[in-house]
């Protein structure tokens, strides 16, 4: 299964030192029966999309925890086997959690598949979004506003080789 495991820099950074992306159990994003449901495609590139902005979203969401952190959201790609991820039936009815599954156990950085990471111009509004994310969770729709407009910028890829230039960039 494909899953999207959101970071920061400094987390990506952590999994390049120690090779290991989250100590298990993790929560990342993936094609779960309720995102299914709610995107209502069958074409896997699209779910696979809904479930990488999902964890963008996340991203974001550790970057409002983080503000020592380069405003970038940051998202690896990494497959891993089915038995290793599971969704949580009763969470999966919960819009704020589609297509969240729990990642039993650490992964090797060695298996990601890519790493998608915002461009330089996308920091002044990844920075608004993270500053404006608390009022929009609390119904605030000035503040969602400013939240969707982080997500106007698509995330670059990267190929996994390349991860030791992004994380020396922020060091």
């Amino acid at each position: 299964m494909r899953v999207y495991v959101p970071l920061t820099l400094p987390g990506l950074a952590e999994a390049y030192q120690t090779g290991e992306l989250g100590a298990g159990p993790f929560v990342a994003y993936a094609v779960t029966p309720a995102l299914r449901e709610w995107y209502l495609s069958d074409d896997i590139e699209e779910l696979e999309y809904a479930a990488l902005s999902r964890a963008a979203l996340a991203s974001l969401r550790l970057l409002t925890a983080e503000p020592e952190a380069p405003r970038r959201r940051v998202v690896v790609a990494v497959d891993v086997p089915d038995r290793d991820a599971s969704a949580d039936p009763d969470r999966g009815l919960d819009p704020a959690a589609l297509g969240e599954v729990r990642v039993s156990r650490a992964v090797a950085l060695a298996k990601a598949a890519s790493v998608h990471v915002d461009a330089d111009d996308a920091e002044a509004d990844v920075t608004a979004a993270a500053q404006a994310l608390p009022a929009a969770d609390a119904g605030d729709d000035d503040a969602q506003f400013v939240v969707d407009g982080a997500e106007d910028h698509e995330l670059l890829w990267f190929a996994t080789q390349e991860i030791p230039n992004l994380v020396a960039r922020e060091a």
